[in-house]
């Protein structure tokens, strides 16, 4: 209950501080948004006069012709499409109200949970490797959604002190939203860098290069430094590893495939580990065991559990 509390309390003094602020940025940008078009519209006609589009042939020239016309269809069909994803997204709001109550009470008995999983393996060594990996496969998904988390806050934060430096407009959105869509990957941070660079651009060229170079040192330094430490400290991968493990899960599976990656891996490792632990103790116990002509074997698989534990 004190976590749920903190959680909750967090979000919402977090809520009360940002939402003014956030919702004069946005009512904002919705009353420069004409502005912002009219000034697109006269950059694409100082184009059109420097680049001379009549030399062209006359199939380039169609093209040309045809591109604001497909672009409109377009953004019309993924506005229809966003608005559908809106409305069905609004029928899985119940769950934000039973996810927080099935999480309370998967917490509250986790224990009798984990020993009626544990009374279907067979009673001795086994019963305790299993109830080991258990123990470790739960410590690691839990430290790379921490990690996770974590990252998603640490870019939302350095973009947005980094986007009130540059002077960006709408900083705290754009933060706001990088901190959000880090949570996505490879599509999170290729959209905020699209959307900062675009809105900076309507500024000054220059703001919009500062910007581009800003988003990708810190794509970098994300991507190569910081996550694969971090997801490394907690789930116990080299960050080679981790960064080996999303470019193959991007390659076999696309976002799905990077979201999985990681704990993919870091679960395949942990099953590993008490596999060689186990075929080890396994070994053990032949070495040792009694000649056939009697005698009692030192390690017993019916040992009183909880007594003389083996570990690895």
């Amino acid at each position: 209950m004190i976590v749920y509390l903190v959680l909750f309390g967090s979000l919402g003094i977090a809520a009360y501080l940002l939402l003014p602020r956030l919702g004069s940025q946005t009512a904002q940008f919705a009353q420069e948004a004409p502005a912002y078009l009219a000034h697109v519209r006269e950059r694409v006609q100082g184009w059109s006069g420097v680049i001379r589009p009549e030399r062209f042939p006359a199939a380039v020239r169609e093209a040309l012709d045809s591109v604001p016309a497909r672009t409109m269809a377009a953004a019309g069909q993924h506005a229809s499409t966003a608005l559908a994803g809106l409305v069905t997204l609004l029928g899985y709001l119940p769950w934000l109200v039973l996810v927080p109550i099935l999480a309370f009470f998967l917490l509250k008995d986790v224990d009798s949970f984990r020993r009626g999983a544990l009374l279907m393996v067979p009673r001795g060594r086994l019963r305790w490797r299993v109830d080991d990996l258990l123990r470790d496969v739960n410590r690691v998904l839990a430290a790379y959604v921490r990690a996770q988390l974590l990252a998603c806050l640490l870019v939302g934060v350095v973009c947005t002190i980094g986007f009130i430096v540059i002077n960006v407009p709408y900083a705290l959105v754009l933060g706001l939203l990088a901190g959000l869509l880090e949570f996505i990957p490879l599509v999170g941070p290729l959209v905020i860098a699209g959307i900062a660079v675009l809105v900076a651009s309507f500024h000054s060229l220059t703001l919009a290069l500062v910007v581009l170079l800003f988003l990708g040192v810190l794509r970098l330094a994300q991507d190569y430094v910081v996550y694969p430490r971090l997801i490394g400290h907690g789930v116990r991968l080299h960050p080679l590893a981790v960064v080996l493990a999303i470019l193959c899960g991007a390659e076999l599976g696309g976002v799905a495939g990077i979201f999985l990656a990681i704990p993919a891996v870091a679960v395949l490792s942990v099953g590993y580990q008490h596999w060689l632990a186990h075929r080890a103790a396994s070994m053990v116990d032949v070495a040792i065991s009694p000649a056939p002509s009697g005698g009692t074997s030192v390690l017993s698989s019916d040992e009183p559990e909880g007594r003389n534990r083996p570990r690895a």
